[in-house]
């Protein structure tokens, strides 16, 4: 596939939106007294499927860390008041992760302004997504995207 001046100028685009989204994003979070990380690590526990609290194995996966460092910032968001660690009740030997009413209220201050900023940019970033999905349609399978890839937000 031969990529021509708008494939990169889309490109450039989409990366200088995420990136302005990801830094507007970490600014919210220190305005609300957390870090990136812990208001990530919110998210992971509120945001987790099922019938009961993530596991930090599972959390771990969600922000793409390693088992200690996740629960090094578990710890330090314990310490914060953010979280609370609790025995499984099937398996005695997994640990859960809730939130308290502390990060319950942080992450629903957080995500309402997250979802709003996201609305606007949405039209914008489904042009830019678009353009690069029309291309790759276009391209070879082996440069095709798959949902089984990696980096798939679906997979």
């Amino acid at each position: 596939m031969e990529l021509n001046q708008a494939d990169f100028e889309h490109l450039l685009q989409l990366r200088t939106g995420l990136r302005r989204f990801l830094r507007w994003s970490e600014q919210q979070a220190q305005a609300a007294g957390l870090t990136s990380a812990q208001h990530q690590l919110l998210l992971a526990i509120r945001g987790h499927a099922g019938s009961v609290s993530p596991t930090i194995g599972e959390i771990a996966e969600y922000l793409v860390l390693r088992h200690h460092s996740a629960s090094e910032l578990i710890d330090r968001a314990q310490a914060a008041g953010l979280v609370s660690r609790n025995p499984d009740p099937v398996n005695g030997t997994q640990v859960r992760v809730s939130l308290t009413k502390v990060g319950m209220v942080k992450l629903n201050q957080l995500s309402e302004t997250h979802l709003a900023e996201l609305t606007h940019l949405a039209p914008t970033m489904r042009a830019l997504w678009e353009a690069l999905e029309s291309n790759a349609a276009s391209a070879p399978p082996s440069l095709s995207v798959q949902a089984d890839h990696p980096l798939s937000l679906t997979a």
